[in-house]
């Protein structure tokens, strides 16, 4: 699914397609901050006072990253698609009409990369 958001991704720069960039941005950018380690789960080293807790090494400041299955990354797409039409939904009963076509179209551009593919 990763895959398919990227050259979506890729086709809606091309078209200067804002609203699709901007949703799948958003949906890509959850995916990498789901696979970030939480911090307090970071290894570092010890040494001196002056290098306390600093890494050592060549791609020691690299921090290993979690491997997210199809399942974890179609259930971030989904809440991304939730999140969007609940906000959208909201702007709806408050008049702001413009902001909430413009969610619901976001929601639909990630929508169709939910559906399974024929």
């Amino acid at each position: 699914m990763r895959a398919s958001l990227r050259a979506g991704l890729t086709t809606a720069l091309k078209n200067r397609d804002r609203v699709a960039t901007t949703a799948l941005r958003s949906a890509l950018a959850a995916i990498d901050n789901a696979e970030a380690v939480p911090v307090d789960q970071l290894s570092t080293a010890t040494g001196t006072e002056h290098v306390v807790g600093a890494a050592l090494g060549v791609g020691a400041a690299e921090a290993e990253r979690r491997d997210l299955t199809e399942a974890d990354v179609r259930a971030i797409v989904e809440n991304e698609v939730l999140e969007r039409t609940t906000a959208a939904d909201e702007y709806e009963r408050l008049g702001r009409t413009e902001a909430a076509e413009r969610l619901h179209a976001e929601a639909d551009v990630l929508r169709q990369h939910l559906e399974p593919a024929s």
